[in-house]
């Protein structure tokens, strides 16, 4: 039986009967699947680097419908320009935007309209393990923690269920919370 079984409007500003035909597809061809998301990154000086995210592989080569540019950097007190967020701000941002673009598919699948949906996500970093100064300080977030704000149209559990979905099927969550094998080639000219 397929996902669409009776037919579904837009909810959410989420085209919910494609939602539905991209799930039975996948279902159908599991090899369509299989997708391969890029970033091409370039230092400019200092701490200071450029992401342009264009293309990637989802059932053949593909460009986004237009590319997008992301600066990074370090704040002056950490000796860059601030001419950008740094690149663990970015990772509280994917996260953050993970757990809602997943909210609003989940609460659109089930016919809830939401209301509102806002987000504080903080990320805790002992800067003594970056800079080498202490080895048993790990380099990374010692924790994050997410405050998620949802407003919609069904009772609160229903609500906390679909936030609770949306983190079970979060691909950045998976991401931070996982190992994920990480293998860098350096290539020198």
């Amino acid at each position: 039986m397929s996902s669409t079984t009776a037919t579904r409007q837009p909810i959410n500003g989420v085209d919910v009967p494609t939602f539905f035909a991209t799930l039975d597809a996948v279902k159908q061809h599991p090899e369509a699947a299989k997708f391969q998301f890029r970033a091409h990154n370039s230092w400019v000086e200092g701490t200071h680097s450029r992401s342009v995210v264009e293309d990637y592989f989802g059932v053949g080569e593909r460009k986004h419908e237009r590319t997008f540019v992301f600066d990074a950097d370090h704040p002056a007190v950490l000796v860059g320009r601030d001419a950008g967020a740094t690149p663990l701000e970015f990772v509280l941002h994917a996260l953050a935007a993970c757990l809602t673009a997943g909210l609003a598919n989940i609460a659109s699948a089930r016919g809830i309209r939401l209301t509102e949906v806002r987000s504080t996500v903080s990320g805790d970093i002992d800067l003594t393990g970056i800079l080498g100064i202490d080895p048993d300080v790990r380099n990374g977030f010692s924790g994050i923690s997410v405050e998620l704000h949802v407003c919609g149209d069904a009772p609160a559990d229903e609500l906390r269920a679909l936030v609770e979905q949306s983190r079970a099927r979060s691909a950045v969550y998976d991401v931070l919370t996982h190992h994920v094998p990480v293998h860098v080639d350096v290539v020198t000219d």
